[in-house]
């Protein structure tokens, strides 16, 4: 389970919604309790890195920009723990594409952005053996 607190969520839509019709992207700074719960408790927007004329469908984050989400994340005594983006014009399920860039244990959190307006939020987990995305319930707050 993802607790996605509401301030979180809104600004992921805004994001969505700001980037469109490119995808916006992001880092989840939080807590995981060893019991499969992960806690979002700050984001930290990254500019989407990839090439002009992708961003439509794929983003990027750089090493640099991974780099500096996971020092705020140490400053605050958290952790990376996971990632979000948006999807223009399609649902906010994974591709194949986010699932052959995906790691284990991190949260996939995708916004669904529809002619400009953010829709329906999903998060997914990666199993073990990188072969599928599970749903993973978002627990609002």
């Amino acid at each position: 389970m993802l607790v996605l607190p509401s301030e979180w969520n809104a600004l992921i839509r805004a994001e969505g919604e700001a980037a469109y019709p490119n995808e916006c992207c992001g880092t989840l700074i939080g807590e995981a309790d060893g019991a499969g719960i992960k806690s979002v408790k700050r984001i930290v927007s990254i500019l989407n890195a990839r090439e002009d004329g992708e961003q439509y469908h794929r983003f990027l984050i750089t090493p640099e920009d991974l780099l500096r989400a996971e020092q705020a994340a140490r400053a605050f005594g958290l952790d990376v723990i996971g990632f979000y983006h948006s999807h223009p014009d399609h649902p906010s399920a994974p591709s194949d594409y986010d699932r052959d860039h995906a790691l284990p244990f991190y949260s996939y959190v995708i916004v669904s952005v529809e002619k400009g307006t953010a829709e329906k939020i999903t998060s997914w987990e990666l199993t073990t053996d990188r072969a599928e995305f599970l749903p993973e319930e978002i627990k609002e707050n």
